[in-house]
């Protein structure tokens, strides 16, 4: 059974062989992004398996549907990339990988924090070229800080656990918050985060309720000169909002592992061109934004049970069985 793997990389390769051997997929992988201009590379095949900056809108379902496509997997937890609506009315099965590893991204959060806080990223440079001053290298002691959770998920409890180990406050803020997050910090409502946290840090999903979800309005209510952390998606962020607030001097620092339009940019080696994007060479700019390439995940513990993951949904919707990370189920037309 052939499966055509967009936005692959080396690394998805390695862990999906690895997990899909001595099963009956056969894995065909692509560097592009699907979309409606490559898609006619899942012909042919059976299932395709997706990634975040994957197009799996309506007119691109349709066309996998017409090549006789059945199964959608997607290799990440987050799935609104995909017309769901479109899916179910074409029959075809979505599955998705809803947890992996959230201590990954709990502490690729953690390293962002630190580095932007301590200035180790410049610091490193300095010391490489004989220069020891410590100008500009000033922060804050974490202790006794207060960190706001937005999302209560297993990567939001995760973070928010890190930090409560570290002495900080921890507030947290979900419409529907996780039970266990009491026993770790303060569930508050959104405005009470945003005015008490000095360090706002984002781990939900992106819906339309979720959209922008940090903008004008809301960056004014946060504490001046807080820390803005995104691990989630970029779209969570009105990054011209966030531009102006750094601009002003309302918002201290901006530390993200994700883009509004890192589809454009992410995971690949751009150093040789010259970078069209305004908004993202602005925020380059700023001595008080860090910016990594959506590498949260990025662990070998994480890439592994993605991988296995991705086998069990494959083998359980091809074979008609329950799916428990099913989006859409097989028979679930409109």
């Amino acid at each position: 059974m052939r499966v055509t793997v967009f936005s692959a990389q080396s690394f998805d390769q390695r862990f999906l062989d690895a997990a899909l051997a001595e099963t009956p997929f056969e894995p065909v992988y692509h560097p592009v992004a699907l979309s409606l201009q490559t898609v006619a590379l899942a012909e042919h095949a059976r299932a395709v398996c997706v990634f975040v900056n994957d197009v799996l809108d309506a007119p691109v379902l349709e066309a996998l549907h017409g090549f006789g496509v059945q199964i959608v997997v997607l290799r990440c937890a987050g799935y609104n990339q995909v017309d769901l609506d479109a899916a179910r009315r074409l029959g075809l099965a979505v599955a998705r990988v809803p947890g992996y590893s959230p201590q990954a991204v709990a502490e690729h959060t953690l390293a962002l924090v630190m580095t932007l806080n301590r200035h180790t990223h410049r610091a490193f440079n300095r010391v490489r070229e004989g220069n020891f001053n410590l100008d500009g290298l000033l922060g804050v002691t974490l202790h006794g800080r207060t960190v706001g959770v937005v999302g209560t998920g297993r990567i939001g409890l995760a973070t928010a656990r890190i930090f409560a180990g570290m002495g900080c406050r921890v507030l947290g803020y979900d419409p529907a918050p996780a039970p266990a997050f009491e026993a770790v910090g303060e569930l508050v409502d959104f405005d009470t985060l945003l005015a008490r946290a000095d360090i706002v840090s984002l781990h939900c999903p992106l819906a339309d309720a979720t959209h922008h979800l940090i903008n004008a309005a809301t960056l004014a209510r946060m504490k001046p000169g807080a820390m803005l952390v995104n691990t989630s998606r970029g779209g969570l962020i009105d990054t011209r909002a966030v531009i102006e607030a750094l601009r002003t001097h309302r918002l201290g620092a901006l530390a993200i592992d994700v883009y509004e339009q890192e589809s454009e940019l992410f995971f690949r080696d751009h150093s040789q061109e010259i970078i069209n994007d305004d908004m993202f060479a602005r925020l380059a700019m700023f001595p008080n934004v860090l910016m990594t390439g959506h590498q949260g995940f990025f662990t070998e513990e994480a890439l592994d049970e993605i991988a296995r993951t991705t086998r069990d949904n494959l083998l359980a919707l091809s074979q008609g069985h329950d799916c428990a990370n099913a989006l859409v189920r097989p028979g679930d037309r409109a």
